[in-house]
């Protein structure tokens, strides 16, 4: 069974982008939802191309999920996945720049996006709950994630009341044995 792509057009992105000067039926990337679903845990790919929009690298919406933890793995390209805790103050946000075969979990309560900062393709697998919802509107509404990352480097937006100091995190080697109790362990 071929699974056909969501897209992500510019246009659904207005409300986050630095630059809003884009076609706005341009495609900036594709969710493959539901490759595989086994024991509650969903399994997703999403590839991002290559591109700059204005300054800023081309990246994803941006959600938070309050209830459950998500795990990434990076299967093609390079990855930054900034990650922020609150919704108007910004008690912690910190980034990590993941490789091939890199792992990131996205803790309880931090909102995310996902940045493809090379000029190559970016493909990404990802482990969630099946049961798991999405929040845009939080991010959507603050015209974006608490930094936006550009051709020169990190720059805060000051849509948010209070925003900590951005910080790198590293990230795992490997997918953890217990994926099924990650991603489906409520808070």
């Amino acid at each position: 069974m071929e699974i056909k792509p969501s897209v992500r057009l510019a246009k659904d992105m207005m409300e986050v982008l630095l630059n809003k000067d884009i076609n706005p039926n341009e495609e900036l990337y594709y969710m493959f939802r539901g490759i595989d679903t086994k024991e509650g845990i969903r399994y997703d790919i999403t590839e991002i191309p290559p591109r700059l929009i204005g300054e800023e690298f081309v990246k994803t919406k941006g959600h938070y999920h309050d209830e459950f933890q998500e795990v990434y793995i990076v299967l093609e390209g390079e990855a930054i996945f900034l990650m922020q805790k609150g919704r108007d103050e910004i008690e912690d946000v910190y980034f990590v720049h993941a490789k091939k075969n890199d792992v990131v979990l996205i803790p309880f309560n931090y909102g995310h996006i996902t940045i493809n900062p090379s000029s190559t393709t970016l493909k990404l697998g990802n482990f969630v709950s099946s049961a798991c919802g999405h929040d845009y509107e939080s991010i959507q509404k603050k015209n974006g994630a608490a930094y936006f990352y550009t051709k020169k480097g990190w720059l805060k937006n000051n849509k948010y009341s209070l925003v900590k100091e951005i910080r790198k995190e590293n990230p795992l080697s490997e997918l953890p044995n217990n994926i099924e109790e990650i991603c489906t362990k409520k808070i």
